[in-house]
């Protein structure tokens, strides 16, 4: 077999089925949305009511039918609109492989390899299927599928596991086993059957709720429909009118909907923002975040580095040193090869380079053994050890003013497998570099401040120069400073972590430990990152960003990746999702009132033998214009407050006054209509405008403090309630009502306010964490 494959032997490796191809579908089929929207339980209740309906001979009372369909539209084309934009986006960016193939190196998408492709992997490069080294030396970690953090050193004929990333190295490799047969893709089929996605608080919360409505509503319903029919002797028709008017009220038939849409119609806004979700829970997930962890480079500082001094004096031996090592190991590497480009290279006493030492982040330097000499570069402290002390105060010169300082020199020895360095080490000179600080930099974390989001800065780099660079863009207590690489133990380092905002020489591994400590203290924490060192942290932070042109490990495990690798579109995205979940929980307890409130009138109704007091088509006008209008307006006004609480919790708090407060006016004007001997007509009509008042009431609420779109959503609830039902009283069964109704209703109106205020304060106090 030749090294590599031809395209004829591409071909028809594709035509066998032997390619690359993903366990599970980017995102649902159309079908699968048609299907999501339409055959949905309470859309099976929907449909048995409506026939109950039609054969008691009472369409009129069918007016809920075109919101239903109107909903089940709407949640249909959002989401087609969303998956068009979503998966165009997740083709542009899916993870690509360099591959070899007739000879020529190709860059294609990971699921066009084929079995026994041979790809070129580098530091970074998260393996893309099983395969086996033919040439070359790595290290990688296989942390995202073992646990283990430890670098593992591969060489020719070793097994690479799909899922791992090169931590450093170059290598060529054939792929073994692709697709569903990779190590990788039988861990996430493992995965799927034990348990499902993970999902939002949101729609966790919303999924709980919904399954206890779900039981509620056919037993409320069945002895709805025996109270009447079989105990006060009512017809058929009024019967099953009276059930469905209770079971209508109960079902929450929007909140699941408007919760979805509203977060696919984020996750699309986002996109065209050049932000991707992996995860579409990130959104509510950022929404909370209170501790915000970054890097210096890549977040504060772009990722290109230059060289500003150095006291290198033989620069022929330093640029034969980056020659040897590779321009394209990292972007310090490519700052020294640009810094020395110009330098003709002298005969020196190196000889040929024998073995190469790529950068480490667990050992912070390069190092390449000649025939004749050992050279290394990178973090004085780590390279010198011992003899630091000599070079500390220089070093801290220029660390003070914000540069990265690199040692080069001479080992005094030869570096073996374990990377220790054990011998001396003799100095040929500093390097100091400097990122540029992004401009944007100021502003982003000036947002973040006032959001009350608390920065921690954690970086493989020297702690003053990372707390010098902190200062400039005006990170809070950036004066308060730790080297991690003096940390003893777990408890010192979850000291520092608690009473310092900046670590510096922080390894990959503590970076993950830092992460731990900080949820462990009760932090929802947020960790953006564009290393290979920066992975295993944004594994285990509850939300990870990476940049897109970081290390493709990096952004196949984060949650959120920046296209364009521009950190100020992360307030951007924060605000998103604050007004996601900000107005989710408004909107949502419009519906939860009127489910509350639904289920306990059925009840009483039930217990003490009194008709329910409202028809369908009157709770379906009510809802419509208190509910149904204003929740998805409301839904799309930004919104930035930090999130707190539970959210079922803080949306049944918000609604128990209103549904209360409906509940104690509906049964007072039931009790006084039938002492004044009203009928049933006009004890419904006044029950409709009494709990029209009380929806507009609580609306009036949850708008507060009013600006100008909200007090327009208001009117237009308002005027819409009004003028049905006053203009359209036989379409929604408004009955004329004499003067002692009228009074009856004026009563019960402004008796509502009074009710509403008392039941708040009284709750919030009984009800507040």
């Amino acid at each position: 077999m030749e090294e590599w494959l031809t395209s004829e032997e591409v071909a028809e490796r594709e035509r066998s089925g032997l390619t690359n191809g993903g366990v599970e579908s980017p995102s649902k089929s159309v079908w699968q949305i048609i299907q999501g929207n339409i055959f949905t339980f309470f859309n099976l209740i929907f449909l048995i009511i409506a026939i109950l309906l039609i054969l008691v001979d009472s369409p009129r009372d069918l007016t809920f039918l075109p919101i239903v369909i109107a909903n089940a539209l709407i949640g249909i084309f959002q989401e087609l609109r969303a998956k068009k934009v979503l998966d165009e986006l997740k083709v542009l960016n899916s993870p690509k492989a360099t591959v070899i193939r007739d000879g020529k190196e190709q860059v294609v998408r990971v699921e066009k390899l084929v079995m026994d492709d041979v790809i070129l992997l580098k530091a970074g490069d998260q393996i893309p299927a099983d395969a086996e080294i033919i040439s070359g030396e790595v290290a990688v970690n296989e942390s995202l599928l073992t646990g283990e953090p430890d670098e593992i050193i591969k060489k020719t004929g070793a097994e690479l596991l799909s899922g791992s990333f090169v931590v450093y190295g170059n290598c060529r490799a054939r792929l073994t086993k692709v697709g569903r047969e990779s190590y990788a893709a039988k861990l996430t089929i493992r995965a799927r059957a034990e348990k499902t996605g993970e999902q939002s608080e949101i729609m966790r919360s919303l999924n709980r709720y919904i399954k206890v409505v779900g039981v509620l509503i056919i037993p409320i319903g069945v002895l709805m429909f025996s109270q009447q029919y079989f105990f006060q002797g009512a017809t058929a028709q009024n019967a099953v009118v009276a059930m469905v008017a209770a079971i209508l009220g109960m079902i929450p038939e929007g909140l699941f909907l408007l919760s979805s849409v509203t977060l696919l119609i984020s996750a699309m806004r986002l996109a065209r923002e050049q932000v991707m979700l992996h995860e579409m829970k990130s959104i509510e997930t950022l929404a909370r975040v209170d501790t915000l962890c970054v890097d210096k480079t890549g977040t504060i500082t772009s990722e290109k580095m230059k060289v500003v001094e150095t006291t290198v004096e033989e620069i022929g031996v330093l640029k034969k040193f980056v020659k040897a090592a590779g321009v394209a190991e990292n972007a310090t590497m490519a700052a020294v090869a640009e810094f020395v480009k110009g330098t003709k290279i002298k005969k020196t006493t190196l000889g040929k380079s024998v073995k190469i030492f790529p950068f480490s982040s667990r050992y912070k330097y390069s190092g390449v053994e000649f025939t004749e000499k050992t050279l290394v570069m990178g973090a004085p402290e780590m390279v010198m050890r011992e003899e630091f002390g000599s070079i500390q105060e220089e070093c801290e010169k220029w660390s003070r003013k914000g540069y990265r300082v690199l040692v080069f020199g001479e080992y005094q020895g030869k570096i073996d497998e374990s990377r220790k360095l054990t011998g001396e080490v003799k100095l040929l000179g500093l390097i100091m570099l400097e990122n540029e600080i992004r401009k944007t930099a100021a502003e982003t974390f000036r947002y973040f401040r006032e959001q009350g989001v608390e920065v921690k800065v954690i970086s493989g780099d020297n702690p003053a120069t990372v707390g010098e660079v902190a200062k400039k863009v005006g990170i809070q207590h950036a004066g308060k400073m730790a080297d991690a690489s003096k940390v003893t133990d777990d408890e010192e380092l979850e000291k520092i972590v608690m009473e310092k905002t900046v670590l510096g020489r922080v390894t990959p591994e503590q970076k993950r430990k830092i992460v731990k400590i900080l949820q462990r203290a009760g932090r929802t924490v947020a960790m953006t990152g564009d290393g290979v060192n920066d992975v295993l942290a944004l594994k285990d932070a509850d939300c990870s960003v990476a940049m897109a042109s970081g290390a493709q490990a990096a952004v196949q495990v984060a949650q959120v990746v920046l296209l364009e690798s521009d950190f100020s579109k992360m307030p951007e995205v924060v605000a998103e999702g604050r007004r996601v979940v900000n107005n989710l929980e408004r909107s949502g307890s419009l519906f939860v009132v009127k489910n509350i409130f639904s289920i306990i009138m059925a009840i009483l109704s039930i217990m003490f033998m009194f008709s329910y007091p409202m028809l369908p088509t009157q709770v379906s006008l009510v809802t419509g214009w208190t509910i149904g209008v204003p929740s998805f307006l409301l839904a799309q006004i930004p919104n930035r407050k930090l999130i707190k609480g539970n959210f079922l919790r803080n949306i049944i708090t918000v609604a128990l006054p209103a549904s209360i407060t409906g509940v104690i006016t509906l049964v007072a004007v039931v009790i006084i209509g039938k002492i004044f001997q009203l009928s049933a007509g006009e004890i419904s009509t006044i029950c409709t405008g009494c709990w029209g008042a009380i929806g507009l009431i609580h609306l009036a609420r949850i708008s507060r403090p009013f600006d100008i779109l909200k007090s327009g959503i208001f009117a237009i609830s308002t005027a819409g309630l009004l003028t049905c039902f006053i203009g359209l009283k036989r379409w929604f069964g408004i009955a004329e009502l004499g003067m002692v109704g009228l009074e009856i209703m004026a009563g019960g109106i402004l008796a509502t306010g009074g009710i509403y205020i008392m039941l708040k304060r009284t709750l919030g106090k009984i009800l507040s964490p």
